[in-house]
């Protein structure tokens, strides 16, 4: 069967088509600039085969009809007929706490996703607009809705309530949510199978420009870095992270904004940007260090030492701790983040092998000593995979569930 993969957002959509047989991606494509004046689609073929098409896309139905041109395209598409997608799943930001877990899309589905909007109003109206379209564009074919919060809800009450009165948290659903979720569930399950132990104690470390640490047991989020919102949590590419309530409001005052533009600059301007006062890539913070930048080192550093401390607090939630994860692309791709973080982490019964993590690496690769008590491992995400994974479970246990 093959999977279409789409992740939509207000005005991009990404897409993989996945042959779900042998877990192979044949293609993976963007639509960039919808509603705007300059659209464009580009589009690649796992043998490196490249199609673009420079075209207006109004809205995510065009964008989709858009798609669906491009996967059968005689010179550049991998399949010759639409109708050999067998099913799609689309990635939604916010399931609220309306699904415990990915579900087949329908009109009661639809609806109380719009009921969630509010809860993640950058990302869910584009994921909504999609869905949409998806279903009338592609009539009769069945979809699915995998959403980046369901992981993380087997957290317990006391890991996902914030200290405010709970008549409030009941009326507003105010809580942690965490994000990030097919990638920590994707990864967690992969490090499950490598440690081959009936019970398990993981800290995934998703690190990229948006990152998160979860706490994982016996293949169950217990608790995880990000909240309510993504802004929560780690110093990331761009995001702020923790910050004391009361600080964001002197703040707030001190530059003169609004409420909204607060919220923005946080997301935004903030994180290792805000401290560097450079960039959010790592590779050009870690090019700035060697030059000698010590606001480059230090927004780094401070981002390393909030990781270190979510570590530390998961372990102890977790009563211990079997393997440590690194994914993402910069989990993935830094040593010297990775060195960072794990330096002075014997206490936990980590034996880091230094020389090992400066090894380019392909794959699962274990950055941990034989004799060490804890793994420590670097293992690539794939979120695409994830998503077809949830969405051909699903499609094909439908008729058992009719």
């Amino acid at each position: 069967m093959n999977i279409l993969v789409i992740n939509a957002g207000s005005s991009s959509l990404k897409y993989q088509l996945i042959d779900i047989a042998n877990e192979t991606m044949l293609l993976k494509g963007l639509c960039d600039r919808i509603g705007m004046k300059g659209g464009s689609l580009t589009q690649k073929t796992a043998d490196g085969r490249s199609f673009r098409i420079d075209e207006d896309m109004p809205t995510h139905k065009e964008a989709i009809e858009l798609v669906l041109k491009a996967l059968v395209d005689k010179e550049a598409g991998a399949i010759s007929s639409v109708s050999e997608i067998g099913a799609v799943g689309h990635r939604v930001l916010h399931s609220g706490e309306d699904f415990h877990s990915s579900v087949v899309i329908d009109d009661e589905v639809v609806r109380i996703c719009e009921k969630n909007a509010e809860l993640g109003p950058l990302h869910m109206p584009g994921n909504i607009a999609c869905i949409k379209s998806c279903r009338e564009v592609m009539p009769g074919v069945p979809m699915v809705a995998v959403f980046d919060t369901t992981f993380h809800s087997t957290m317990p009450p006391k890991a996902y309530m914030y200290g405010i009165p709970y008549s409030v948290y009941q009326q507003y659903k105010i809580r942690k949510y965490g994000f990030h979720g097919t990638s920590h569930k994707f990864v967690s399950e992969e490090a499950v199978k490598y440690l081959g132990a009936e019970h398990s104690r993981i800290i995934i470390c998703h690190l990229g420009n948006g990152s998160s640490i979860s706490a994982v047991k016996d293949g169950k989020c217990i608790d995880t870095s990000m909240g309510f919102t993504p802004l929560e949590g780690l110093i990331m590419g761009t995001r702020s992270g923790d910050i004391d309530p009361a600080a964001v409001e002197f703040l707030r005052v001190k530059l003169g904004m609004t409420p909204e533009d607060t919220v923005q600059y946080l997301n935004k301007k903030c994180g290792m940007l805000g401290i560097s006062e450079l960039d959010s890539d790592m590779r050009v913070l870690e090019k700035a260090i060697s030059e000698g930048n010590e606001k480059a080192a230090l927004a780094v550093e401070a981002a390393a030492y909030r990781i270190k401390k979510y570590i530390g607090s998961f372990a102890a939630a977790l009563g211990g701790v079997d393997a440590i994860v690194f994914t993402g692309g910069i989990g993935e791709n830094s040593s010297y983040m990775r060195r960072l973080v794990m330096e002075d982490m014997d206490y936990l019964g980590v034996v880091f092998d230094f020389e090992e993590n400066e090894k380019r690496m392909d794959g699962l690769h274990v950055l941990s000593d034989p004799e060490s008590y804890v793994k420590v491992i670097v293992l690539p995400t794939n979120e695409e995979l994830s998503i077809a994974r949830e969405t051909a479970a699903l499609v094909s246990a439908a008729p058992a569930m009719a």
